[in-house]
């Protein structure tokens, strides 16, 4: 009887020992999963950074607020590539000559005034290339209809905003915010992880997930990981 009590004691240790052991490996593994996923995430919001950033080139310094509509431009826009060739000399910049003005002159056609400033050697022709060309060449493998879906979140999107601010000078600068949270890039995850890590963010007064740019004020569309 002694033997069998002392064989179900072990077996008990045993089992506690199992217990405690995977309590403590679980917010490890729970950290090394979350980190290799939000790897991907950022990847993502970055692709969408550098789409917004080429629409408010070409639409008056407005952001996109639609998702479908920057995916779109990102497929099916283009985006302007000057090639240069040929330098300003710093004499040429001393009398105050400037890239744009350059550039006028020699689109003039005007050779004596192009010979009188020493732009013969200087060009600046602009080609209008594919967008998804230059989103391929910053973010190899990138798939303009996966940018507005949040990785390993089953098809949910990312969070697009978009408004505008005015500075403390006055001037009305507009801003977007694009962001997943913990629950979309976690999904599946341990809850009582994600749990902690919204109610961090909650009692920080931070933004739960993984966002780029800032409603609120002008943050270059940083992200809030940086």
């Amino acid at each position: 009887m002694k033997t069998l009590i002392n064989i179900v004691l072990g077996i008990c240790v045993l089992a506690l020992a199992y217990i405690c052991y995977g309590s403590l490996q679980e917010p490890i593994k729970f950290k090394q999963e979350r980190e290799a996923r939000e790897v991907v995430v950022k990847e993502r919001l970055l692709q969408i950074k550098a789409a917004q950033e080429e629409w408010r080139k070409q639409h008056e310094g407005a952001f996109c607020d639609t998702l479908e509509v920057l995916v779109e431009f990102a497929k099916n826009g283009r985006t302007a590539f000057v090639n240069k060739i040929g330098e300003l000399s710093d004499e040429q910049m001393e009398d105050g000559l400037t890239e744009s003005e350059a550039a006028a002159i020699v689109a003039s056609g005007d050779e004596k005034k192009i010979a009188a400033a020493g732009l013969q050697n200087f060009r600046r022709d602009t080609t209008w290339i594919p967008m998804a060309d230059t989103l391929v060449a910053q973010f190899p493998g990138f798939v303009p209809d996966s940018m507005m879906y949040v990785p390993f979140s089953q098809g949910e999107k990312f969070t697009l905003m978009a408004s505008a601010v005015r500075t403390k000078s006055g001037i009305i600068q507009p801003v977007m915010e694009c962001g997943a949270e913990f629950k979309q890039y976690l999904k599946g995850m341990s809850k009582r992880e994600i749990y902690n890590l919204n109610d961090e963010a909650e009692k920080l007064s931070r933004y739960a997930g993984l966002k780029i740019g800032d409603l609120h004020t002008n943050n270059n569309n940083a992200g809030n990981w940086e």
